[in-house]
């Protein structure tokens, strides 16, 4: 599959997420990640669209169970924000805090993050709020912010209220839904509006 075929099919009415994530899966890692972060504003949004009929998300598909505590892990993205191509392309990091509560934090790894700030964030799942869960299983949530140790060397932690990551990350939460072994899509809301902004994350193993 190359990243026009999947572009087409991810467009393709008739086209269910299941048969979207066999596609994907049959893929080599590489050649998954390749495909997958080449889709397009119009892919993504078909394909986020869909995912609303995939299983559940649960905070182990960011963080596998047998990773240690602070170790962290990378999803690679891709995101829809109108912006020059490898501004496009990021890194969304995750660890599991050390206090055994039920939430990830994490950070973006982005060339943009010397001028906007690594936009932390704390990931939970969106049960018990019904309509949180209608968007997605897991949400990432920018309106909190780690309060605990991360994982070493990543950036220091600062508030989404501070500097020009306000007009970025301040008051947004992702949404995320399940696509296929290791990749899954975000939508973002700022409040509880939907931006239709939309990116791509493929786990790294």
């Amino acid at each position: 599959m190359n990243a026009r075929d999947l572009g087409s099919l991810v467009s393709r009415e008739s086209a269910a997420i299941a048969e979207i994530a066999a596609a994907l899966d049959a893929e080599s890692p590489a050649a998954r990640l390749e495909v997958v972060l080449a889709l397009d504003r119009g892919a993504q949004r078909a394909l986020f669209r869909k995912a609303a009929a995939s299983l559940p998300l649960s905070l182990e598909d960011f963080v596998p169970p047998e990773r240690r505590v602070l170790e962290p892990v990378r999803h690679r993205g891709r995101n829809t924000l109108p912006l020059p191509g490898r501004h496009k392309l990021f890194v969304k990091c995750f660890c599991r805090p050390d206090d055994k509560s039920v939430r990830l934090f994490g950070y973006n790894d982005a060339p943009s993050q010397s001028l906007v700030g690594p936009g932390y964030f704390v990931a939970v799942p969106t049960a018990p709020n019904a309509e949180w869960e209608a968007r997605g299983a897991v949400v990432v949530d920018y309106f909190q912010v780690p309060d605990g140790k991360v994982a070493d060397r990543w950036p220091p932690v600062v508030p989404n209220t501070q500097g020009l990551q306000r007009f970025v990350y301040h008051r947004t939460r992702d949404f995320m839904r399940r696509v296929a072994k290791n990749v899954t899509i975000g939508a973002a809301y700022r409040g509880e509006k939907a931006l239709d902004h939309y990116f791509v994350l493929v786990r790294e193993d």
